[in-house]
């Protein structure tokens, strides 16, 4: 569907003042100073590190520029070179970012080694490369004001495991690299130990001759420093937890999708409360979000008055600015991608499209339809019935009862879902969303009794639903979720429901496309690449089980600023999505609870929407 949509009042503005509001929404751009000063920070602390690991390449034509670099330091010059080049690498990419605590540590960090230069190689060239790192850094300190990521105590953890294994590695190339000076043939085993012996200060079980074991014992040294002391800064440093939506933020984004929530069908999963929100001027508009990685993702169109869209999306541009984060948006509509790329300067690539079924259209009867009917009536003469309803309808009892089933059934240890999840099930304030439920009396019922498949359902508007999340028992008959969701639409024109949003469908167009005849070998290929990729990420098998249903397509797009970041947050939107998980596991009874004291009740995303019927 396609909306006029009205710009920010505003646009009679002069046109300097209209060009400088379109600068400030192009988003957090990385300057060059920020970028150049980042990539020599980086270069210099790999020549740091080789210049410290291999005695080769203190000889070599390189190491005539590496010497006079910060960390070639006189007697220590393995170790220090070595450690500093680490702390460079630490710091290369926060420089980039433009972010004010790896600007102070630099700032701190390279008059010290021009200090070390001077002091004990009295090398004037050494002293002037530090300072022409330095220079830049002062002139243009008003562009590293980047606030922090979100973060928590874990990443201490996370960096001592890192760091230790980067250490153990880097020890063992330490180790090995000296091979002519090592006295006797040592094993792989007796290296380890020596490296860890080494990292803690102690002498190993590897002999060297000559000077060569005070240098590999200052070197594995400085790594085990530079380990404990990164690890006991970021334990001890204040933690800037991820935001979440408050009980405001949910009341304020229900009141709005209770006035504009037909526009969109993925605008009820904005009340993930694992999202936070940023809100137009006026509060007529919002736009919520999660920073995964560094890149600061929202889903979905903004929600609420679309002509207080432009308001809302200056908010996000200006948070994601703020903080050097990359914008992106997954999963919106066409009229969004529109008012995005308009308001922004960024632009839009499709993704897929949704499923959508218009309840007046739906019937079982035809030929297009005999697989699924065929199916339905296989399972209703098995004993299954089905049942639909309204959350506020069914009991507390009921409702723990379908939780436990869902978590269960889930099918993987991660919960998954960010853009069409809303994340929980049976919760008081969404007593609007629908459950479908199969059930089956047996002789022998489980922990569930009689309960063999879930559906869940929340509002879209007040005349759509949008799929949720899709459970069943895996000992149920194949077909539960076609039996469901026919019994969801059919039961759709009793409680007041017109449209029913199914699933997304990723590049269905090409596969719709690929497999025509007449399509090019590009679209060939491409399809075959995507059918490679289903046996992974289920791209062809939900593109087939939306199809059963007849459903129209709706183009859905991701926003992007440059081609270049579309790596990095499809990155991010596997890890929002659960598919990739870098947290350390944990055990159970560890793991983060809801709001309620509750472990988060098991959800659905788009991939996970899948049909394990044959």
């Amino acid at each position: 569907m396609s909306v006029e949509v009205p710009s920010r009042r505003g646009d009679a503005a002069p046109t300097a003042r209209v060009n400088r509001a379109r600068q400030l929404l192009r988003g957090p751009r990385p300057e060059a100073v920020p970028v150049l000063v980042g990539r020599a920070c980086a270069l210099v602390g790999v020549l740091d590190i080789a210049a410290g690991v291999f005695p080769r390449f203190r000889h070599s034509r390189m190491h005539a520029i590496a010497e006079v670099l910060p960390g070639a330091l006189g007697p220590f010059a393995a170790a220090l070179s070595l450690s500093t080049g680490v702390l460079l690498l630490l710091l290369a990419h926060g420089l980039k970012r433009g972010k004010r605590r790896a600007w102070r540590a630099a700032v701190a960090l390279l008059p010290a080694g021009a200090v070390a230069q001077f002091t004990y190689r009295h090398s004037l060239v050494g002293v002037l490369i530090s300072l022409a790192l330095l220079a830049p850094l002062l002139l243009h300190r008003d562009q590293f004001d980047a606030l922090p990521d979100p973060r928590s105590r874990w990443r201490a953890l996370a960096n001592f495991v890192l760091m230790s294994a980067g250490s153990l590695i880097l020890g063992l190339l330490i180790v090995s690299v000296h091979a002519e000076r090592i006295i006797g043939d040592p094993s792989l085993a007796d290296r380890i130990t020596h490296v860890i012996y080494g990292l803690f200060g102690f002498e190993g079980p590897v002999d060297y001759q000559g000077n060569t074991s005070w240098t590999v014992a200052f070197s594995l040294g400085a790594l085990g420093l530079l380990t404990a002391v990164t690890t006991i800064y970021l334990a001890f440093r204040p933690e800037h937890p991820a935001a979440r939506l408050t009980e405001e933020d949910e009341t304020r984004l229900r009141a709005l999708l209770e006035r504009h929530g037909h526009r969109d069908s993925l605008g009820h999963f904005a009340l993930r409360r694992d999202k936070a929100v940023v809100f137009s001027p006026s509060g007529k508009a919002a736009v919520t979000y999660r920073v995964v990685s560094g890149v600061m993702l929202a889903s979905g169109d903004p929600i609420g008055d679309v002509e207080a869209w432009p308001g809302a999306i200056e908010q996000f541009m200006d948070e994601a600015k703020a903080h050097s984060w990359t914008p992106a948006v997954m999963g919106c509509s066409e009229t969004g991608g529109e008012v995005w790329t308009r308001e922004t300067g960024l632009d839009a690539l499709e993704l897929g499209d949704e499923a959508v079924v218009d309840v007046k259209d739906f019937s079982l009867a035809g030929r297009a339809m005999r697989n699924v009917r065929q199916m339905v009536k296989r399972i209703e003469r098995a004993g299954y019935e089905t049942r639909v309803r309204r959350v506020r309808d069914l009991g507390e009892a009921e409702l723990d009862r379908i939780r436990r089933a869902a978590d269960d059934w889930r099918g993987t240890d991660t919960e998954r879902g960010f853009s069409m999840a809303l994340g929980r099930v049976g919760d008081p304030a969404d007593g609007d969303c629908l459950i479908a439920t199969a059930h089956k009396q047996d002789d022998h019922p489980g922990e569930y009794g009689d309960l063999k498949a879930i559906l869940h359902f929340v509002p879209w508007g007040t005349d759509g639903a949008s799929l949720d999340l899709m459970r069943r028992d895996r000992s149920a008959d194949p077909g539960m979720n076609e039996l469901l969701i026919v019994a969801a639409l059919q039961a759709a024109p009793k409680l007041g429901i017109e449209r029913v949003s199914l699933n997304f469908a990723m590049f269905r167009a090409a596969l719709a496309r690929g497999e025509k005849i007449g399509a090019g070998p590009v679209l060939r290929a491409w399809r075959g690449l995507l059918v490679f990729l289903s046996r992974w990420f289920q791209i062809e098998s939900l593109y087939k089980f939306n199809a059963k249903f007849r459903p129209r397509w709706e183009p859905r797009f991701v926003v992007y600023r440059a081609s270049a970041d579309l790596p990095r947050i499809g990155f991010a939107a596997m890890q929002a999505e659960g598919f990739v998980n870098l947290a350390l596991p944990l055990p159970r009874f560890l793991r983060r609870r809801g709001p309620a004291g509750r472990r988060p009740c098991a959800h659905g995303t788009t991939a996970e929407r899948n049909v394990r019927a044959a």
